[in-house]
């Protein structure tokens, strides 16, 4: 049985790209400033989680049944850059196609 950290993970992702793809259509997926903004969001989340998640002396401490225990880059679970790549997206997607509404009525 997968580890429901991993499944949780997955099903974040699945959800948020099925509605981009399928419901909002913001069209963030291409956009460089999209990618760019996901990049600098994971750099810091790599700082931040790097920090909470180090195995020496963590702050945060996982279940090793609930999670793959594969960690990358200095003790982060692989897991949490799922959803943290989940959760930007999720506010980037709204925000632009809250703004893609608001030009459409404005036109």
């Amino acid at each position: 049985m997968m580890p429901e950290y991993t499944v949780m993970t997955a099903i974040g992702i699945v959800v948020v790209i099925g509605l981009e793809i399928f419901v909002f259509r913001s069209g963030i997926f291409r956009r460089t400033q999209y990618w760019a903004a996901l990049a600098i969001c994971l750099a810091f989340q790599c700082l931040v989680d790097g920090w909470l998640t180090k195995l020496r002396d963590p702050i945060v401490i996982y279940n090793p049944s609930q999670f793959l225990n594969v960690r990358f880059p200095w003790d982060i679970p692989i897991e949490d850059f799922g959803f943290g790549f989940a959760m930007i997206t999720a506010v980037l997607m709204l925000w632009q196609w809250q703004l893609n509404r608001s030009r459409k009525d404005a036109a």
